[in-house]
């Protein structure tokens, strides 16, 4: 054996990187409220859950918002997780996956309203009914597009407030915000929307 070789050979060994935490210890934290573990674990878990929903919702822009149902779900429940039952990321995907699916049957259920509705409107209402029905589905469109223009962060306030009807103190643990800056989000964010519908005070 050469010089060079038996150096080589002599060379202590680089120790591996250490492994972060696995996903289970990650949930078992973030059951204690550490908001470090849910950002690992949001790191984790937030392309395969974005992955499953896209698959079953096809909407980039629904199964976006499906995913971060499902994330806030997983900082909401940790407390409900069990180990010993499965990999977090099984149960994760197993949240993904009805989410997803009540998403598309809750589409699917409000296409068939609307296509109900415009049949029996059809078939001889009142022509102000008929008039009114298409307003107040052009105003949920309009509402649609305003909420576009919010920032992501008055966007996630206002629609958890106002659509999922949490308080201004549940909107701030699951957004992990002080409640005065809630505060101040939502209600720039419904100044934005005033503005954008044209509404008057």
């Amino acid at each position: 054996m050469d010089e060079q070789a038996r150096q080589r050979s002599l060379a202590p060994v680089p120790e591996a990187a250490p492994a972060g935490p696995t996903a289970e210890e990650l949930m078992v934290r973030v059951a204690k409220g550490d908001e470090r573990a849910f950002e690992l674990l949001y790191d984790q878990l937030a392309g395969p859950i974005f992955g499953l929903v896209r698959r079953i919702v096809r909407d980039a822009a629904q199964s976006e918002e499906v995913a971060q149902e499902v994330l806030v779900e997983l900082w909401r429940t940790a407390t409900r997780y069990a180990p010993a039952k499965g990999s977090a990321l099984n149960w994760a995907m197993t949240l993904a996956h009805r989410r997803a699916v009540d998403r598309v049957r809750s589409a699917r259920a409000s296409t068939e309203r609307e296509q109900k509705a415009t049949f029996e409107a059809a078939r001889g209402r009142p022509f102000d009914e008929v008039a009114e029905s298409v307003t107040a589905r052009l105003e949920r469109s309009q509402v649609r597009r305003c909420l576009s223009f919010l920032t992501d962060l008055q966007r996630e306030s206002v629609l958890l407030a106002y659509y999922q009807g949490y308080t201004y103190r549940e909107v701030a643990e699951v957004l992990s915000t002080p409640q005065g800056t809630i505060k101040t989000r939502l209600r720039d964010g419904l100044i934005r929307l005033r503005d954008c519908l044209g509404v008057t005070a």
